[in-house]
């Protein structure tokens, strides 16, 4: 099952400038050459968005066709990016998570988290094999909390049943090395599926990589990580 990408909401931010007068009690000018009475500007508030690549450059950070395994071909359906503006921020969606969201394309939202403030994604797939990729910027430090819910995750899904086969479906996880500053990885099996998948979720600063992948023999794990790795390595750029 996929789920469709999502919808890109353009936000305008329009910032109003406050104009400040100071006058002092019987004067009929302004106090700005008297010494006393004059007001400081306001501070500006800062950006919560300053630094964060826009869905247009995390479209160009996206790993290339050539990470992927020969025989698949990419699927426009499954390409889209938040472009050159970002969305509001959203928070997270508390409770049980819906564990056959780790079956989809999306499937960062199992965290409780929709997505970033920008985003870009693609998938590349055949009659029986497909790899899909994303990457989520997100304001302050909620990139470090959405890869500690994934965490959480991988305990409260280490079985369900899943939405085609209504088979169970057994989840392992482990903390991976090497993958940008922290990654995750989870793996999906069933003795009902011919090949199983594999899940990488890593964090490059206020960014989080994930990536699905069911092509090879591995459970599709050593194209997950060539892919992960080739998006992290344009990410530094």
């Amino acid at each position: 099952m996929r789920l469709p990408s999502r919808a890109v909401m353009l936000i305008a931010v329009a910032t109003l400038p406050l104009a400040l007068t100071a006058c002092s009690s019987g004067s009929t000018g302004t106090t700005a050459d008297s010494g006393t009475g004059t007001s400081a500007a306001p501070a500006k508030a800062k950006d919560p968005d300053s630094g964060l690549l826009t869905g247009t450059q995390l479209k160009k950070a996206l790993a290339p066709a050539s990470a992927f395994p020969s025989g698949l071909t990419l699927e426009s359906d499954g390409s889209a990016d938040s472009g050159g503006r970002f969305l509001s921020p959203a928070g997270r969606k508390t409770g049980k998570p819906d564990c056959t969201r780790l079956e989809t394309t999306s499937w960062i939202q199992v965290s409780g988290y929709k997505g970033g403030v920008s985003f870009a994604q693609n998938g590349y797939a055949n009659k029986t094999e497909e790899v899909d990729q994303e990457i989520d910027a997100f304001q302050g430090t909620t990139a470090t909390d959405v890869m500690k819910a994934l965490r959480t995750v991988a305990a409260e899904c280490a079985t369900y049943t899943d939405t085609d086969a209504h088979a169970k479906v057994k989840l392992t996880g482990s903390s991976t090395t090497g993958l940008g500053d922290e990654a995750y990885t989870m793996t999906l099996t069933s003795g009902y599926w011919e090949n199983g998948t594999t899940l990488i979720a890593a964090r490059s600063g206020a960014s989080v990589v994930t990536v699905l992948s069911t092509a090879g023999g591995d459970n599709g794990a050593a194209s997950a990580k060539k892919v992960t790795t080739a998006i992290l390595s344009a990410l530094k750029k």
